[in-house]
């Protein structure tokens, strides 16, 4: 693991720290980032700096996805469709209920029975101040229709946004760590965001609308196109023409060197611009991170203990049962903050529960890595088919 990576918790904090030391110096300057949008029927729907940052998240990730391997991923069956099933038929369920569960119910005492948040209104939705929508009511704030949420439920939102983003970029760190099957991670790289430019969407509006929360459909095929698609497409086409311009080695050597720290500055950028807005919040109570990390530490070990226990009943290899857990356990936390911050507004409830998903992913998956090789020797040498 690289010096950024191996110490990403703590660039996290200090991100942290930084942006809510900026927020007070200059209170200004996160609203007039957060107006800098691409706007559909008058209302903001892409943050241009949010934009930015994601995609240099996302294009070194997809660059090094050797698409090919894709076609023979169906020589691996059992972990491909173990990997799927977590991540698309279980994975959003369970995140849902146990954010409910403790959100809603556990802690919602501690956070505030009467806590609100101001949401952005989902695109082409015209209602007038006093109306109400899900759990929301239309609300005028500083000459802006917002919609005022329980806070618990903009937290939930969040949640819901992380359990619907498998991971695709940490998850080749700690699969390397665990001594797992490479080739197998990236062919699930591969295919989760081929599967995410479906079903995120359309996964996403639904448990969204059950919790009733604002479903901005159009916001959320947007942000998928712009998140995902545009570095998906731009990573396919830059791969083959720099291999076929400069050749596999130096791609391999030079260009993806290059490119790591950039995706790791772009995240610490991104949430420097999240805590200019949230930092008060933390400030006046900073359990509010601990409410919201107990449901997501809950969800990441359920989880993985499903996938790696899959595994096992399957008769599956070591070196494919570690990364089939762990993809499933981590989360794509860059796109889950940046259609948080899209959809919901850079200083809401729901974007700084995405960010509490970065806080915890670094410990946690580390902690299930040491898990994994400890556990090593219950697996086999050969993998059932």
């Amino acid at each position: 693991m690289k010096f950024f990576e191996r110490f990403l918790t703590l660039w996290v904090a200090l991100c942290i720290a930084g942006g809510i030391v900026l927020g007070k110096l200059a209170p200004g300057l996160a609203s007039w980032l957060d107006g800098m949008s691409l706007e559909v029927g008058g209302a903001p729907v892409v943050s241009i700096p949010i934009a930015v940052c994601l995609f240099f998240m996302m294009y070194p990730i997809m660059v090094k996805i050797d698409f090919a391997e894709v076609v023979k991923a169906g020589r691996s069956v059992k972990p491909v469709a173990i990997t799927l099933f977590i991540n698309w038929a279980v994975k959003p369920f369970t995140m849902y209920g146990i954010a409910v569960l403790f959100l809603g119910t556990i802690f919602h005492g501690l956070i505030g029975p009467d806590a609100v948040d101001l949401l952005r209104m989902p695109v082409g939705l015209d209602l007038e101040p006093g109306a109400t929508y899900g759990a929301g009511t239309v609300v005028l704030q500083d000459g802006v229709t917002m919609l005022q949420v329980p806070l618990w439920r903009s937290y939930l939102a969040g949640c819901i946004l992380l359990g619907v983003a498998p991971c695709t970029a940490m998850v080749l760190v700690w699969g390397y760590l665990a001594k797992g099957n490479d080739g197998h991670t990236l062919v699930m790289v591969a295919i989760n965001s081929l599967v995410m430019l479906v079903l995120y969407g359309v996964l996403g509006g639904f448990l969204l609308g059950v919790g009733r929360l604002p479903v901005p459909w159009q916001a959320l095929l947007l942000s998928i196109s712009v998140y995902v698609a545009l570095p998906l497409v731009a990573g396919y086409a830059s791969r083959k023409l720099i291999i076929a311009a400069r050749g596999e080695t130096w791609f391999q050597e030079r260009f993806l060197r290059f490119l790591t720290p950039v995706t790791i500055a772009a995240l610490l950028i991104t949430l420097v611009l999240l805590f200019l807005f949230k930092g008060d919040v933390i400030l006046s109570n900073p359990l509010t991170i601990v409410w919201i990390a107990v449901p997501l530490f809950l969800q990441t070990v359920l989880i993985f203990g499903l996938g790696y226990g899959l595994s096992r009943v399957f008769k599956l290899s070591y070196e494919d049962a570690a990364p089939t857990a762990m993809i499933g356990a981590s989360n794509h936390f860059e796109v889950a903050i940046a259609t948080a911050t899209i959809l919901f507004g850079l200083s809401s409830g729901a974007a700084l529960a995405t960010v509490v998903g970065v806080l915890i992913e670094v410990p946690v998956m580390l902690m299930l890595v040491r898990i994994c090789v400890r556990t090593r020797g219950v697996f086999g040498t050969e993998e059932g088919g």
